[in-house]
């Protein structure tokens, strides 16, 4: 009788234990599945909450006057839930750098995109900032009197490998602070990936489809043989894609036209049936390779809510060509003049403060699909 009693007594320890177990198991993958794969920016942000309606008790109000009858109820309309379990609306920095080796070390951020997306409306709106800019670079000024410096050095000087910045979020979290101190940018989270991963992302899903509108070349009166891309429909591989993505044909906004136009292609491949089962090795195939806060909870959010998105719901905008003019600049890290963009910074805040609002680009709008090299600011958006 007491062997069975113990042996009773150490099944239910036994189980007791390997429960203990599983959820201290459980518990840790959560924590894994929620901890950032990299530095977080810690910068106050203004992602807004999801509004809720407001209503009051009709009974408790009594106006004088007025007739006995009972006043008509006010049914409450429940406000739109998220999708995919993601926040109202995430705003994220990305960031192309030009650091040709598998490291974040060094490298200028070559392409600066701010991304607001909406859960609830399942939108995401995306806005290039000019590279060019000449602004104030914070909390650098220890390193050789360091105070501006063109918008895309803040990425470079915050990296490890120069060891000017000690701050939070590296190379991105100068960068974000940087485009806070000017802009008024907020951004929640960040990621960057440098040219040879984008080349190795668009070669491990075979390559892109990609239609250009018109002819793209580096062709002139001293470089009649230089490389070109004809108009039309084409197959390109990764290495290609990076060559759209980077030429300056025309002048930077034509050069965010193309890039635009690459990663609608990239975005449509992605959604393919053929790649999307595969999108979750991908990611960890990948996830090492890019910079990033990113939590796998929440780059599960984003590729759920790709899934539920139409090509027309991705929208690319620019500034107004007409803001900007070229000025020379000395810099004094160069020791020599330096073209940068000259700009009105209140009229960007501006435009930048209603973007992260939602209200810019008009969300009614129709978006004109095919892009122009003589209308590169005019907002793009993708084809289905």
């Amino acid at each position: 009788m007491e062997e069975g009693i113990i042996m009773i007594f150490k099944k239910k320890t036994l189980f007791g234990i390997i429960l203990l177990i599983l959820v201290t198991l459980g518990m840790l993958s959560f924590k894994l599945y929620r901890q950032p794969l990299g530095p977080a920016l810690e910068l106050s942000t203004s992602t807004p909450e999801v509004p809720t309606l407001t209503t009051f008790p009709v009974a408790e109000l009594t106006i004088e006057g007025t007739s006995t009858e009972a006043p008509p109820t006010i049914t409450q309309t429940a406000a739109p839930q998220p999708l995919c379990g993601g926040p109202a609306v995430m705003n994220i920095l990305a960031i192309g750098s030009d650091a040709r080796g598998q490291h974040y070390l060094y490298g200028l951020a070559d392409i600066m995109r701010l991304v607001r997306v909406d859960f609830v409306k399942a939108r995401v709106t995306i806005l290039e900032v000019p590279r060019d800019l000449w602004v104030e670079i914070p909390e650098i000024s220890d390193h050789y009197g360091i105070t501006h410096g063109k918008l895309n050095q803040a990425y470079l000087y915050g990296n490890k490998g120069l060891g000017y910045y000690d701050g939070p979020g590296e190379g991105p979290g100068l960068l974000a602070r940087t485009l806070n101190l000017n802009f008024g940018v907020q951004p929640d989270h960040y990621i960057a990936v440098n040219m040879r991963t984008f080349e190795a992302v668009v070669d491990a899903i075979g390559g892109l489809d990609i239609y250009l509108p018109y002819e793209i070349s580096v062709k002139s009166k001293d470089n009649p043989k230089g490389f070109a891309i004809p108009e039309g429909q084409h197959h390109i591989d990764g290495e290609t894609a990076l060559w759209i993505a980077r030429i300056r044909q025309y002048h930077t906004f034509g050069r965010a036209e193309n890039q635009n136009i690459v990663m609608c292609s990239l975005r449509k491949k992605l959604l393919s049936p053929a790649i999307v089962p595969a999108i979750p090795e991908l990611v960890r195939s990948f996830k090492s390779y890019v910079q990033t806060d990113f939590s796998p909870e929440q780059i599960n959010q984003l590729a759920c809510l790709a899934t539920q998105m139409k090509g027309t719901n991705v929208v690319f905008a620019s500034f107004p060509i007409e803001l900007f003019k070229a000025k020379k600049t000395f810099d004094p890290q160069l020791g020599t003049t330096t073209t940068t963009a000259d700009a009105d910074f209140n009229i960007l805040r501006d435009y930048i403060d209603r973007f992260q609002e939602g209200t810019w680009p008009d969300p009614d709008l129709v978006i004109q699909n095919t892009p122009s090299p003589a209308e590169t600011d005019l907002e793009f958006s993708c084809e289905d």
